[in-house]
């Protein structure tokens, strides 16, 4: 039997991660029980996968359009908007 080391997304913590199902796209899920969240390691949406707010905001950052940053990253364009009207002012 293979165990495999399952650190929480969330509070990084890999002693109380536990089995909690399958996601839509058939990727195992799991449950914290320190913080209390579920998470999974692979997503099959790319604006789920961890980093994607910072690249979007990344991007704006250095003048790329919406419609731009949307086509690279491949993810949809209210995404890139959501993400951009709920991130935090620099400054």
């Amino acid at each position: 039997m293979v165990t495999i080391e399952v650190a929480c997304r969330h509070c990084n913590e890999t002693q109380p991660v536990r089995k909690h199902g399958k996601g839509r796209g058939g990727y195992p899920r799991y449950y914290c029980n320190d913080c209390k969240r579920t998470f999974q390691l692979s997503y099959l949406y790319r604006a789920h996968q961890p980093g994607m707010k910072e690249k979007i905001i990344e991007m704006a950052s250095q003048g790329a359009g919406i419609r731009h940053t949307s086509r690279t990253l491949k993810v949809g364009l209210n995404t890139v908007m959501r993400y951009l009207k709920t991130a935090e002012p620099v400054g």
